[in-house]
């Protein structure tokens, strides 16, 4: 087991390690020959201003008596200068929009391994380009261009009145920046200037996604070589803003980033038309050099060019535009110039991507070799199928083995003429091993195959059917949470398809009532967008009158002592008690910009450090020890909330429990006999001593609920696949001060709670049914490999940061799931099996 996992591990770091190869490699060309206009630019310098986290509305929008919080902004608009607004292009963060600004070209996503500060390659910019170049601004900003933040919207949001003050401060240092320059030129009308903003923000202030207020930004220019303002009668956008913003007789030019906006030009026609050609023939000059490179390492008879721009297109595109140009037929050479430019942009990402099937198809033969593998031992270790097959592994057929080794051979000679990398050799050899291995076991597969002809065809399709349904209700539960209620909506009519309706009718309404109350929250927005701190005082005390309940069964009444657990008991309700306390004094604080008391701060960190300490000071049965699990993590849930999701471990835990009773009545019923009741089992009983069984049938559903109720944990208030859809305020108890890595960990640690509550009722699960451990690893493993193949072809090398993170997240998530499985199986163990004793025996204590 030892070896497979270590074989297993390297296997999925091969999976993984994929996408970057096939996705995220970085589009940049180099070695272009440069291309310059042949007529003198209208500038001699440009002064760009950039508003981090500005948005269009914010500048442009007027109060309620029509003025305007940049009034000098506002004067160029309506008496120097163009203006508009830039559509900028996802994804909506700081680095990638100053990229575009100042290099001319959309995201180098390959830069996703390193995060936005940090610069994959080399890449050509204005700065590089210029005599001279000097900055003022943030150093992050900043030396992202030295070789070659919007704080205030983060914290007060774009519609406080803070962000809007913050507007009035940016236009008088604009003014003051403006008279300076011409001062110091002396006034020569040779500087062009533009204002801009590299990305908006949501009203919630993040960014990096593709919401209008994230990609409106606002764009004003005037200066030398700008088009001074003109007044038209009406103007037709998809939008209101004109009216809104009162400028609907103001000609409103929107730009797109990486086309010249020639509309905004002061000057000639045929410089207009000129400077398109140089544009067009740039871009066209990256298509040449990306087609070269990928002619050069591929064999001739392989190799399929892009065919919508032949040589003889290009030519033929080149010179119908400089004719017209010649002939004074300036707009239908723009037009020309402009489909040359869409043609090339095609042709660079066609080469770009031009061997992603052939390693998707490799990758794809490796993830259904790995989980036919995993399968076949599920079946020869840990069922009944493989009767006639030994346990022992079989010396494998010479022929078989020879057959496999020539495919490899072959295989590497094909890489090696193509001069290919040497993570193309790891990708394309991995399937000759896995596919070994699986052949390898063909008298399983014989077994396999025999034991399904005998199985009803009704029967097996039907469990079929329902296997794959399940998972791409998994799978598409990733996307829209609300698949998640229509999977438990499922689940609350189990009962009802078995006896258990019959046999155990309250658990079985109990059953129903947690199933469809858990399907709520799915169905409920991502948590953080309402703050609603009533909601969490509400969990707080459902958790007090719970423990109350409980208080009596701790209490030893024949002897007249009580032990330690009523101590330990009363000290987690006296920690849910100050957890209540200090949400409700923090919230309090804040809205009043009082900051976080320190007493408060303290305390949170104490209550989390202990949370999982206290439910090992006291021996216990494991439903005693189930229970203290429940309240101590509440106490850390309930600081980490703001809103309804407080209620959402609480609700699952009472599902976890209902589901342990619910397993024990099918065993029963399939006349297994359980280990022992959960009311009953002590909390240090062994499971490695436990007799387990072969699997069943039944098993499967036991693993799929595992699986299903995972992602619950996972998805069922917000999105782990992004920490961009948590809100900040939700680590507000135990600090204020923007640390990234410290919130990101205590977010993580909030998402977390769930599924260890999950794993530790499973850890129950397991030891009445007596389900192997290791058993259930593979059955994971399995599904979870299943669901991984789907997202390998669902990651998204394009639109916003946060689609891209979240795409590649579902595929880690699911990548990982086994290793987290692994890790939380043995945390719920110590959780539900050791004891941590702080001075000898067990005290007793009179009532």
């Amino acid at each position: 087991m030892l070896l497979f996992f270590i074989v297993g591990l390297l296997v999925h770091f091969v999976f993984f390690a994929s996408i970057f190869d096939i996705y995220f490699t970085s589009p940049l060309v180099h070695g272009m020959a440069p291309q310059f206009p042949p007529l003198p630019a209208p500038a001699r310098r440009l002064v760009l201003i950039v508003a981090d986290g500005l948005r269009a509305d914010a500048l442009y929008k007027v109060d309620e008596n029509r003025n305007s919080r940049a009034p000098f902004i506002r004067n160029i608009i309506m008496h120097e200068g163009s203006w508009g607004i830039s559509h900028t292009h996802v994804p909506t963060e700081s680095r990638p929009g100053h990229v575009a600004l100042i290099a001319g070209f959309y995201e180098d996503v390959s830069a996703v391994a390193k995060g936005w500060k940090e610069n994959p390659v080399e890449f050509d910019s204005l700065i590089n380009e210029s005599k001279y170049t000097w900055s003022w601004g943030s150093p992050d900003i900043l030396n992202m261009f030295a070789k070659r933040i919007d704080t205030n919207g983060h914290a007060h949001r774009p519609t406080s009145r803070e962000y809007e003050d913050n507007i009035k401060i940016v236009d008088n240092g604009i003014k003051e920046i403006v008279a300076l320059i011409k001062e110091f030129y002396g006034n020569d009308e040779k500087t062009a200037f533009v204002f801009t903003s590299d990305h908006g923000m949501t009203d919630w202030g993040s960014h990096g996604a593709g919401h209008p207020s994230e990609t409106y930004t606002p764009f004003v220019t005037w200066g030398a070589g700008i088009k001074y303002p003109q007044k038209v009668p009406a103007q037709q956008f998809n939008d209101a803003y004109l009216k809104e913003w009162k400028l609907e007789y103001w000609k409103r030019q929107d730009i797109n980033q990486g086309i010249l906006p020639v509309d905004y030009l002061n000057n000639t026609d045929v410089f207009k038309a000129e400077s398109m050609f140089t544009n067009a023939k740039q871009i066209l000059e990256q298509f040449k050099v990306k087609m070269t490179q990928k002619k050069e390492v591929t064999l001739p008879f392989l190799f399929t060019p892009f065919k919508l721009l032949s040589d003889s297109k290009q030519l033929d595109l080149l010179r119908k535009a400089r004719s017209y140009i010649r002939q004074g037929k300036y707009d239908e050479a723009v037009f020309l110039c402009k489909e040359l430019i869409h043609l090339s942009l095609k042709g660079l990402s066609y080469y770009h991507t031009y061997d992603r099937f052939f390693l998707g198809i490799n990758v794809l033969l490796s993830f259904v070799g790995w989980a036919s593998y995993t399968s076949l031992l599920i079946i020869k270790f840990h069922s009944s199928l493989s009767r006639g097959v030994s346990k022992e592994v079989k010396k494998p057929s010479h022929l078989l083995l020879c057959s496999f080794v020539a495919i490899g051979i072959l295989m590497a000679f094909f890489l090696l003429i193509q001069a290919c990398p040497w993570t193309y050799y790891v990708y394309c050899l991995l399937p000759v091993p896995i596919w070994y291995a699986v052949l390898r076991e063909y008298h399983v597969i014989q077994d396999l195959v025999a034991s399904l002809l005998a199985f009803p065809p009704s029967h097996f399709v039907g469990y079929l059917l329902a296997c794959a349904l399940g998972i791409e209700v998994l799978v598409l539960s990733f996307f829209y949470r609300y698949m998640l209620t229509a999977g438990l909506i499922i689940f609350a009519g189990w009962p009802f398809i078995t006896q258990l309706w019959t046999r155990a009718k309250s658990i079985s309404l109990s059953w129903i009532f947690f199933c469809l109350l858990l399907a709520v929250f799915p169905m409920m927005p991502v948590v953080g967008r309402k703050p609603d701190i009533f909601l969490v005082m509400g969990a707080g005390l459902l958790v007090l009158l719970l423990s109350l309940f409980v208080v009596p069964s701790l209490i030893k009444r024949k002897d007249g002592f009580v032990s330690d657990k009523l101590f330990l008991h009363l000290l987690q309700m006296l920690g849910t008690v100050l957890s209540m306390y200090i949400v409700y004094s923090t919230h309090n604080n804040l809205l009043k910009k009082q900051g976080l008391p320190l007493f408060n701060q303290i305390v949170s960190w104490i209550i989390l450090g202990s949370s999982f300490v206290v439910p090992l000071l006291s021996p216990r049965s494991l439903s005693e020890r189930l229970f203290s699990i429940l309240v101590s993590s509440m106490s850390t849930y309930l600081l980490l909330s703001t809103g309804y999701e407080a209620l959402f471990p609480l609700v699952l835990s009472c599902l976890m429990f209902i589901w342990m009773h619910m397993e024990q009545e099918i065993l029963q019923l399939s006349g297994v006999p359980c280990v022992q009741k959960v009311t009953s089992i002590h909390f240090s009983y062994n499971a490695d001593t436990t007799p387990f069984r072969q699997l069943c049938l039944e098993d499967i559903r036991r693993a799929f609920f595992l699986v299903f109720f995972l992602v619950t944990a996972f998805f069922g208030t917000g999105n782990i696949a992004s920490i961009n859809s948590f809100d900040l305020a939700s680590v507000y108890c135990f600090l204020t001060v923007f640390s990234p890595f410290v919130m990101g960990a205590l977010m993580l640690w909030k998402i977390f709670i769930p599924f260890v509550l999950v794993m530790c009722a499973f850890e129950a699960i397991q030891l009445t049914t007596q389900l192997s451990s290791k058993s259930l690893f593979l059955m994971v493993l399995v599904i979870s490999d299943i669901m991984a193949l789907h997202f390998f072809f669902l990651v998204k090398d394009y639109g916003s940061w946060l689609d891209i993170g979240t795409s590649i997240s579902h595929y880690v998530i699911v990548m990982c799931m086994t290793i987290v499985l692994v890790f939380l199986n043995g945390l719920a163990q110590l959780l539900t099996t050791k004891e941590l004793r702080l001075c000898g025996k067990p005290k007793s204590h009179l009532i």
